[in-house]
């Protein structure tokens, strides 16, 4: 059923509200006011918890004025609500209540959705795949989001498809042969998912030599204009545009 977000609400459309993106990765955390002004970021890793990410987000934009945030964070999220610990970071974010830590209204998706949501152009249903570490993914068409666990799935032998499509895959298959497995995947999540197109971001993206004419490289800032969107609203009712499922 659709994403509730009524527990953080700001009266006004993202166009008028000054909105802080924050993207939660395994290596760092970025942070972003704008368009045109340079992200700031500092380190993260398996140590980092919510207190000391807290204080550097913070610290870090002490002279940005905003009125709400948009955070995208590397674990499944279902109504704002983080699931799980990722496997990246330290203990402690299971639950983690970011509206009362930060004081002001958050949303929260995941990060790979995040991602999605700033990358989608239309033209039907677009299927996001993030590969670096793991397999980040989401499913985007018109006015929806459903944010995806792909890298979950079964895949060779015992293995899942992360395994083979993220960085271990990388290391242990060597370039070539991860770039034709990797295509080869693309091809069969794509057929599967029934969409028209394949966004693809993450560090690793930029690996594939040669891609399908219906399978494009994004970009990380595309985070940016992802969390924007989250705010957005309906002009009659205020209600948010995106229905996350």
């Amino acid at each position: 059923m659709p994403q509730n977000f009524s527990r953080a609400t700001v009266p006004n459309d993202s166009k008028t509200k000054r909105i802080l993106v924050v993207d939660i990765g395994g290596s760092n955390v970025k942070l972003m006011i704008s368009a045109e002004e340079k992200r700031r970021k500092f380190p993260s890793g398996p140590k980092l918890e919510p207190p000391e990410a807290i204080a550097q987000i913070k610290e870090n934009t002490r002279d940005w004025d905003f009125d709400a945030v948009a955070v995208g964070f590397p674990a499944p999220i279902r109504e704002g609500k983080i699931l799980c610990d990722p496997t990246h970071l330290g203990n402690g974010w299971e639950g983690f209540d970011f509206v009362k830590a930060l004081g002001k209204p958050t949303r929260v998706i995941n990060d790979a959705a995040l991602q999605a949501l700033g990358s989608y152009r239309g033209g039907g249903r677009m299927l996001f795949l993030g590969l670096g570490t793991g397999l980040g993914s989401a499913l985007v068409w018109q006015d929806h989001l459903f944010p995806l666990e792909l890298g979950h799935l079964p895949y060779v032998d015992e293995g899942i498809i992360e395994d083979v499509l993220g960085d271990e895959g990388l290391e242990e298959l060597g370039r070539k042969e991860w770039q034709r497995e990797t295509l080869r995947a693309i091809r069969f999540l794509k057929q599967a998912l029934i969409a028209d197109y394949v966004i693809l971001g993450g560090g690793n993206a930029k690996l594939l030599e040669k891609l399908p004419d219906d399978v494009e490289l994004g970009h990380n800032r595309n985070v940016y204009p992802g969390g924007l969107r989250l705010w957005e609203t309906h002009p009659e009712t205020k209600k948010p545009r995106w229905q996350i499922v």
